[in-house]
């Protein structure tokens, strides 16, 4: 498939925010490869993109991304409109009075950076996001969770835009959150979520972030070109414990990498692209398969299509 950004642009309804044609999503993402987006969307806030999804004919694909922690974009690019929430959507704010414990965050605000917001005013419960890297609305749409926590332990209510451009506010039960899951619709794109934590004590809320981060430093290769743990764990087991035992600690298709510090982290070591990550990680899942019985689910999220074959 040929992805054509500026003849996309032309059929694309006016907005605000900013679109961008062409524009290459490898530098947005912390695998560092994949093709180009065939229009970005960086919408002005709520109302430009639900004004923008309104207009926009139904038969242009949209795909939402955040700052690619946990994605792979595939070396052919994304068809469509590519949405990435940015500056109206990077807020984070006490919502109600201080003892109420409540923070709204938008959609775009990073799992951290609403940590150390808690932290700040005295609110326990929201240390485990210190260890998820990636935003908020991510963490919405897969449950992410960490370190004993996860989304669905604090999240009180949520706001999406639908591919019709209808804004919807609901309670977190109505989201449907089980493990690294949400039954929220497909087409929904999250703006932001109301979170409650509980007062606690400043001293205890930093010692326990400080052990989150210390924890990763020493577990995973976060300084490496990585998109975080590749696998869910499997019920009852660990993926990394079925990935070790099929052998595949350190091994390599083409410049992409099995960690061998953490065996459920792939790794671009040595300029890999999507394709041999993609790859890589289908040799895991069969080799895990043939050698536990155990089907591997993807937890890292694979978008666009793949090159097109060169011609000779």
């Amino acid at each position: 498939m040929r992805i054509d950004g500026e003849a996309l642009l032309r059929r694309l309804p006016p907005a605000r925010g900013k679109l961008t044609p062409n524009r290459p999503l490898a530098e947005l993402t912390w695998f560092r490869v994949g093709g180009p987006a065939e229009v970005l969307f960086s919408p002005a806030d709520e109302d430009d993109l639900s004004q923008f999804l309104s207009q926009l004919d139904a038969d242009i694909p949209v795909t939402v991304i955040g700052v690619g922690s946990n994605l792979l974009v595939r070396d052919g690019g994304v068809p469509g409109v590519v949405i990435r929430l940015g500056r109206g959507f990077n807020t984070v704010a006490l919502e109600g009075a201080p003892e109420g414990c409540l923070i709204r965050a938008g959609a775009a605000v990073l799992d951290v950076k609403v940590a150390k917001f808690a932290l700040q005013h005295g609110i326990e419960g929201l240390t485990f996001l210190r260890g998820i890297p990636g935003t908020i609305g991510g963490a919405l749409r897969m449950n992410a969770g960490a370190h004993g926590g996860e989304l669905k332990d604090v999240l009180v209510s949520a706001r999406a835009i639908d591919r019709q451009g209808r804004v919807h506010e609901v309670a977190a039960e109505a989201l449907g959150m089980s493990y690294r899951h949400s039954e929220a619709p497909e087409d929904w794109i999250f703006t932001s979520a109301l979170l409650r934590g509980r007062p606690g004590e400043k001293e205890e809320i930093a010692r326990h972030m400080q052990e989150i981060q210390a924890m990763r430093e020493e577990a995973q290769p976060i300084r490496s070109r990585t998109g975080g743990s590749t696998f869910r764990n499997p019920e009852g087991g660990k993926a990394w414990e079925l990935i070790d035992a099929a052998g595949m600690r350190g091994v390599r298709v083409g410049g992409a990498k099995v960690s061998e510090k953490h065996c459920n982290f792939l790794i671009n070591e040595e300029g890999a692209c999507a394709a041999e990550i993609e790859a890589l990680g289908e040799l895991v899942r069969a080799l895990v398969k043939e050698t536990s019985g155990v089907e591997l689910q993807w937890e890292i999220r694979r978008i666009g299509v793949p090159a097109a074959p060169r011609e000779h």
